[in-house]
């Protein structure tokens, strides 16, 4: 993917809600806040989940995202419609929080603003 724009890095986002609460010990339930929270991010910086270039997807067992595929395919859909930007997944020993099972990082190119119409190339 390519773009042109402002580069918005966006750190490591975990399952917390508002209230810095893991929302649930379901792994599906986990994956969404965790994205919901990537995307919020890239909301709040004036973007959109389309201007999402790359995600990074942390998790604790392989088996356990594995065997969520269907829901985790809606959930994407849900968030990003069908905006599909590079990805990796990488199985890890653990996470900082120790209920999170799931950590998704992620990059997103903010598109130039020319006479206010949002472009990315």
């Amino acid at each position: 993917m390519s773009g042109r724009g402002e580069i918005l890095a966006i750190a490591g986002q975990i399952a917390w809600n508002d209230h810095e609460e893991i929302v649930s010990d379901d792994f599906a339930a986990q994956f969404e806040q965790a994205l919901a929270n990537v995307v919020t991010v890239i909301r709040s910086a004036g973007g959109l989940p389309c201007h999402l270039i790359s995600l990074t997807i942390y998790v604790t067992d392989r088996q356990e995202y594995l065997d969520n595929l269907k829901p985790l395919g809606k959930i994407f859909r849900d968030h990003l419609e069908r905006h599909f930007p590079a990805m990796a997944l990488v199985e890890v020993k653990g996470l900082v929080e120790a209920r999170a099972k799931v950590e998704i990082q992620g990059l997103a190119v903010l598109p130039e603003v020319a006479r206010g119409v949002p472009t990315l190339i």
